[in-house]
């Protein structure tokens, strides 16, 4: 059988034929392994006797030869079993992944290898003539897989054995020496392990890329928490206002429903005294005219004279009731007064919301102080640190790595890396300024832009009246009043800035669900390029002149 295997070998490949084909001289080579030589050489010689030909030939089919080499790769290990019956393997194949042996007929066992020469999965029993027939050590086994077919080179029908890094393509020995010819190859076992380790830092990227999200995840539900209880404790602060306005309320009508009630009762009482009065004068006036009538029938002159000279002389005591009065009119206005007073008092009360935003935000006020160390050149600092105007000359300063040398910038002297603080900076008469805070990294050289993106967070003012927020654009703002007073808020856990006008007590903008992993800087810009912007930004003392 060896020897027969021997002749069935092709001396190219030194592998059992595949396609075998005849040259004109007599010798059998594998079709594709003849042509791939040919293909490689500038003359056409016989690889096994060297007889050379100037046409290249036309290899015609050895069918004798091609069902021989069938036999010996289909039938050959079938005829050799070394395992015993009691050694047999008689596992059944029942699980997912596992691949069938396809030499078993009865009962299929579980394949130990694939080789990719004869396409074929073999169990234990089958792949014994692979380990003993010398042609057949040479094939190429692998962990047993399915669909063989497409491990093999479709055009040479050879096994795809390397990787074409060009192309990123498997390809097998001979695609090396025709179309790939010029590609960088590399064994798969090799592109095999790149992959690997490619795929390993991909799933640590992915692992960190995730985390961090998931980081980013929390923090966001963490802020949206925060924002839930400053909501609740809003609305518990409302409500205790609003209660307080109610039972004020309630304590006002009842209270004025009392004193229009007394008035009332004040009213009657005047007038049934009133009425009494005038009862008893009444009485006394009709007695004075029941004697007068009487005397009037009398006929003796001299006893009329006598008898009547007090009664139509003398009046009978008596008020002048021509300006008394009882007034009906005691009540006129005063609900109307009293709810207009509630209105007003309420109105106040809603304006004065923002307004006590703000103090509760000055309550959380800092010192700021410039740093000279990071000022441009071209800004001028103010002894005390708390001015900073654009001077028109550079001036001579150590370039350290602190200073910004290209934009009129500084910062502040203090950084912040957690909890909540507040500065004001007066802008009045200035035609151009940036301000807010920036991340300790934040670049000093060169040219870049105030935003999130390369770690600031300001406001600005262009060109007089041209306000805006940077963010990857710059946001327009809307000024109902031009801000003389600036003031800065930042809560650095729930990631917030927020600009506010101190002087109109209004709110400007804010930058909200902002990461801050840095320490934070005030930050302070003031170019000129209009030639008329002298006047300093000034960090100014917070005095809250708001009280409840």
């Amino acid at each position: 059988m060896a020897s027969s295997e021997e002749q069935l070998q092709c001396s190219i490949c030194l592998d059992v034929f595949a396609e075998p084909v005849t040259t004109p001289c007599g010798h059998n080579f594998c079709k594709a392994c003849i042509r791939g030589y040919w293909d490689s050489t500038d003359v056409c010689m016989c690889p096994t006797c060297k007889n050379t030909v100037y046409k290249r030939p036309d290899p015609f089919f050895n069918t004798f030869t091609s069902v021989k080499a069938a036999q010996v790769k289909e039938l050959a290990p079938v005829h050799v079993t070394l395992i015993t019956p009691g050694q047999a393997q008689t596992t059944t194949l029942n699980k997912s992944g596992e691949v069938p042996c396809d030499i078993c007929t009865e009962t299929k066992h579980m394949a130990l290898k694939s080789c990719l020469v004869c396409l074929t999965s073999y169990c234990e029993a089958h792949l014994e003539h692979h380990r003993i027939v010398a042609s057949l050590k040479k094939h190429k086994l692998i962990d047993p897989v399915e669909n063989l077919e497409d491990r093999v080179c479709k055009k040479h029908e050879r096994p795809l054995e390397l990787f074409c890094k060009r192309d990123q393509a498997c390809v097998c020995q001979f695609c090396t020496e025709t179309d790939h010819k010029t590609h960088k190859t590399v064994p798969i076992e090799e592109e095999y392990g790149e992959r690997k380790a490619q795929m390993g830092k991909s799933k640590d990227t992915f692992q960190k890329m995730i985390q961090e999200r998931l980081k980013k995840v929390k923090e966001i539900e963490q802020a949206v928490e925060l924002s839930k209880r400053d909501a609740e404790r809003e609305i518990a602060d409302s409500l205790q206002v609003f209660a307080a306005l109610v039972r004020s309320i309630e304590r006002n009508q009842a209270e004025l429903i009392e004193v229009v009630e007394e008035k009332q009762k004040a009213a009657e009482r005047q007038a049934e005294r009133l009425i009494k009065e005038l009862e008893q004068e009444i009485t006394e006036l009709k007695s004075r005219s029941t004697e007068l009538e009487q005397l009037s029938d009398i006929k003796d002159h001299l006893h009329l004279l006598q008898s009547s000279t007090s009664l139509y002389t003398t009046l009978p005591p008596t008020k002048n009731w021509s300006e008394i009065s009882v007034h009906s009119d005691l009540c006129v206005g005063t609900v109307r007064r009293a709810v207009s007073q509630l209105e007003e008092t309420l109105n106040k009360y809603m304006e004065m919301f923002p307004q006590i935003k703000l103090k509760r935000m000055q309550q959380c006020a800092v010192d700021v102080t410039l740093d000279p160390d990071t000022a441009c050149p071209y800004l001028i600092l103010s002894e005390d640190r708390k001015e900073v105007r654009y001077g028109a000359i550079k001036q001579e300063l150590p370039d350290n790595p602190e200073r910004f040398d290209c934009h009129p910038r500084v910062l502040g002297m203090e950084g912040f890396s957690s909890g909540k603080f507040y500065y004001e900076v007066q802008v009045k008469e200035k035609t151009w300024w940036a301000l807010g805070v920036a991340r300790e990294s934040i670049n000093r050289k060169g040219m870049n832009v105030l935003s999130p993106e390369f770690g600031a967070w300001t406001i600005e003012l262009r060109n007089r009246n041209e306000y805006g927020a940077r963010t990857e654009l710059v946001v327009p703002l809307n000024m109902r009043e031009k801000p003389q007073k600036v003031g800065v808020f930042v809560d650095y856990k729930k990631g917030q800035v927020s600009f506010y006008n101190v002087e109109a007590r209004s709110h400007i903008y804010s930058f909200t669900d902002c990461t801050f992993i840095e320490r934070l800087y005030p930050l302070l810009s003031s170019p000129d390029p209009s030639g008329d912007n002298s006047a300093p930004l000034i960090f100014s003392p917070v005095m809250s002149e708001f009280s409840q």
